[in-house]
């Protein structure tokens, strides 16, 4: 792996190790990037670091937050500007590493939560499912400023001999970077995702949720409903369309199916309430909105389903394996690094093979088969390796590599 030189300040070992991680906005409840990066930034802290975010924008609600660009208006703030203010603090701060979610080539790390943007936008284009669509969708992406200068400063840092260490949070991101830009392998270190593995659960909120969606789809515990979980913001590009059509499917084949769905999620929902109508499963489908804390809505659901057309490594997968929930989602998400096809879930290669996906869901409304998958989840520890602790570890074990090299 070849490192960036630096002639920054080389600490002593007695001297508490500072990380600098760059992101564009310190706020978790924008999505999972956002809330990873905080994760991150916590599980490092717990290895006796100390973690500084450096952010354009948001709320800087801890002494360790750092908002470098409040006084510019808009939500965003374009890549020069940031650039700008965080060499200013840069020039005025110490920090042994330089952790960036932003193609800056300044960084140490360069770990992109949302994969390569040339991937990204080839997928999002992807996920409108017309050809002309398609098309247009990719034009006016490359063609947008903002989107355009991300992606030619990631393809700049990319195929430069001494940028920094791309460490790809799953293999699918590792991929992207060796396709879209030839980066060589020795740049790029795979880092998978990860969430946190203890979480609280409320029993008496589970309790009411699981009671209300029961009185929604008019259902008693009797019925024995097997219930599949699909979680997002994004309904498109996670590929709910592909998802109700094989609902309806399904309906057509097995008529006393016993699969329902809930949908979580804050994305607009009438035009997926409208096709349900349409293939009759509307029944059969309940949507809950916004949910503030999914771990309730994973303890009454039996499968987590997500068949997206683009996800670097989606937490909710991973929170749904922590869960002991079998998974089915696709290879165009990179968190299928982390369980095994056909023993922890199920792997459909393409969101709009509408046959294999509701193959999936029927495999899954047998229980035998649920709790064959779940009990495979517990017996090959998938927790450990899914933990942000063990992300945290690994990035520190790169810090190392990076301070030793740079001596």
């Amino acid at each position: 792996m070849f490192l960036s030189p630096a002639n920054r300040f080389i600490m002593t070992p007695s001297m508490k190790r500072t990380i600098a991680v760059i992101i564009e906005r310190a706020d978790v409840t924008l999505g999972g990037a956002e809330r990873s990066v905080f994760e991150l930034a916590s599980a490092l802290s717990l290895l006796d670091m100390q973690v500084h975010v450096l952010a354009a924008k948001g709320q800087a609600n801890a002494k360790n937050i750092h908002v470098l660009c409040h006084h510019v208006s808009g939500k965003r703030v374009g890549l020069r500007t940031f650039a700008k203010a965080i060499k200013k603090h840069l020039s005025e701060n110490h920090y042994d590493i330089i952790h960036s979610t932003l193609p800056f080539d300044f960084a140490d790390v360069y770990q992109p939560r949302g994969g390569a943007y040339a991937e990204s936008i080839l997928r999002n284009a992807a996920s409108y499912r017309n050809n002309s669509l398609e098309y247009y969708k990719r034009f006016t992406a490359f063609a947008n400023f903002r989107r355009g200068s991300l992606l030619r400063a990631e393809k700049r840092l990319s195929q430069k001999p001494n940028g920094p260490v791309i460490a790809a949070i799953s293999t699918y991101v590792a991929e992207q970077f060796k396709h879209h830009y030839h980066t060589t392998e020795q740049r790029i270190t795979v880092i998978s995702n990860g969430v946190k593995t203890k979480k609280e659960i409320d029993r008496a909120q589970t309790d009411r949720l699981r009671s209300q969606i029961l009185a929604e789809l008019c259902l008693k515990e009797a019925d024995n409903p097997v219930f599949f979980l699909f979680a997002a913001n994004n309904f498109r590009l996670k590929g709910l369309a592909c998802l109700i059509e094989a609902f309806g499917l399904l309906a057509k084949q097995e008529k006393n199916h016993s699969a329902y769905l809930i949908v979580a999620g804050r994305g607009r929902s009438a035009k997926y309430r409208h096709l349900a109508k349409k293939l009759a499963v509307e029944k059969r489908i309940v949507f809950l909105g916004k949910v503030r804390h999914i771990q309730n809505a994973l303890t009454i659901s039996d499968i987590a389903i997500l068949p997206t057309f683009y996800d670097p490594c989606s937490r909710f997968i991973l929170e749904a394996l922590v869960a002991e929930k079998p998974v089915i989602t696709t290879r165009f998400n990179g968190a299928s690094d982390l369980f095994a096809d056909n023993r922890h879930g199920k792997l459909i290669d393409n969101p709009e093979n509408i046959d294999d996906l509701a193959q999936a869901i029927n495999y899954f409304t047998d229980t035998a088969n649920i709790k064959k998958a779940s009990e495979a989840i517990l017996a090959d520890n998938l927790k450990e390796n899914i933990s942000i602790n063990r992300a945290a570890e690994q990035l520190n074990s790169l810090y190392d590599l990076i301070l030793q090299r740079r001596r």
